[in-house]
């Protein structure tokens, strides 16, 4: 009897103490204020800066490139002579051809006589239908030799001017790929001789926008966007185009994006990657909470001793604490960035909500916490059955 008592007496303590340690555990809450704010989602892609309009100068003739006017970012203007082709040849294919209009033009004159003499007397019948006739088709061959000269001086006239290269607009020199004394032939195709920026004040980056996030990108939105020549600057822009040809490369699929870059300040520079990010979704002053705030959920379990549950009915919630009554208000959200959450109506701006639980304590309770904030974890079993000597 006396060991049954002791161990009765052992348990009592047990018992005693477990008690104790309950009521020493405590749910705290943490809490976000429903207030005004700004929603934004973005994504970000690379790109590459260059200018809006840009020209490739070549020529349209062979030749020896005899001299340059204009080196790496000179600054030219629309007409303005920035290289010459040897002429030599050309001059002298020009006066070939003028040679060869002033043989065909004293061949006509002459033709043309012969030719109305042969009519004169074809009329009063001293010559032959078949003399006539000869001496028209020699005046009308004589004829079409003139023109045929005139069309080649013509030419060698046009040649000679391609040897004179000019600027087709105001611009800057980007590129130069001929040096003085450099022989170019435009046999195949024209050859590159410089590259003219129009207007290095008003870039453009072209990036590189993936095809999971292509379909929220927008003509006019607003982009922003750093290069690693200045880290610390942030430039701004706007989406101006998006094109619709897709590239492939590595199997991965991307479409081009046209985006507006001012360089008023001439930091751009064409080639540069920029880090580009587009927000493709703005909400200014807007009623947000924290997202998490609409997954809270109160459970049973965190409960301390007085405290009740209001619920309501509705799809989105947010649960307040009002003494010791925790409150579920059905609100309606609108747009979300997965960090913050749009409140259309359902409470009010300044009202404190519920976002979070931690629990002080054992380990009964901190497998209650667990299970609220789980709801897919299994619920433990002496929480059923308290429950169970609850609903008793």
């Amino acid at each position: 009897m006396r060991k049954i008592i002791n161990i009765g007496l052992i348990s009592l303590a047990v018992i005693a103490m477990l008690s104790s340690c309950k009521k020493e555990q405590r749910t705290s809450f943490s809490m976000a204020k429903v207030e005004k704010g700004n929603i934004q989602t973005s994504i970000t892609a690379t790109g590459t800066i260059e200018p809006v309009t840009s020209v490739t100068v070549g020529t349209q003739v062979s030749g020896i490139v005899n001299k340059l006017y204009v080196d790496y970012n000179s600054e030219v203007k629309k007409g303005q002579v920035i290289a010459e082709l040897d002429k030599t040849n050309l001059i002298s294919e020009l006066n070939t051809a003028k040679a060869n209009l002033s043989s065909a033009q004293s061949t006509l004159a002459y033709e043309q006589n012969n030719y109305q003499r042969y009519k004169t007397l074809y009329d009063k019948g001293l010559v032959s239908a078949d003399e006539f006739e000869t001496a028209r088709l020699s005046y009308l061959k004589a004829k079409d030799q003139v023109t045929t000269s005139s069309q080649s001086v013509q030419k060698a006239q046009t040649n000679l001017g391609y040897a004179t290269i000019t600027s087709p607009i105001d611009g800057v020199v980007l590129s130069k790929s001929v040096e003085e004394g450099q022989t170019v032939a435009a046999s195949f195709n024209t050859p590159e001789l410089f590259t003219i920026a129009q207007d290095l004040t008003n870039m453009r980056v072209i990036a590189d926008i993936d095809e999971a996030d292509i379909g929220g990108v927008k003509e006019g939105q607003r982009v922003s966007f750093t290069v690693d020549a200045f880290p610390d600057d942030q430039f701004e822009g706007h989406v101006t185009q998006v094109r619709q040809q897709a590239t492939t490369e590595s199997n991965v699929v991307t479409y081009e994006v046209v985006i507006s870059a001012p360089n008023n300040d001439l930091k751009l520079k064409p080639g540069l990657t920029a880090n580009v990010t587009i927000f493709t979704l703005e909400k200014n002053d807007v009623l947000t909470v924290p997202a998490k705030a609409l997954r809270f959920t109160i459970n049973e379990a965190l409960l301390q001793e007085g405290q009740k549950i209001e619920d309501c009915p509705g799809d989105h919630k947010l649960w307040t604490l009002d003494g010791n009554t925790f409150k579920a208000h059905a609100v309606e959200i609108g747009t979300s960035n997965g960090v913050s959450t749009e409140i259309v109506s359902g409470i009010a701006a300044g009202t404190d909500v519920l976002t979070d639980f931690s629990i002080s304590g054992g380990e009964e309770e901190n497998g209650a916490a667990e299970q609220a904030s789980n709801p897919f974890m299994p619920k433990p079993r002496g929480n059923n059955k308290q429950q169970q000597q609850q609903k008793r």
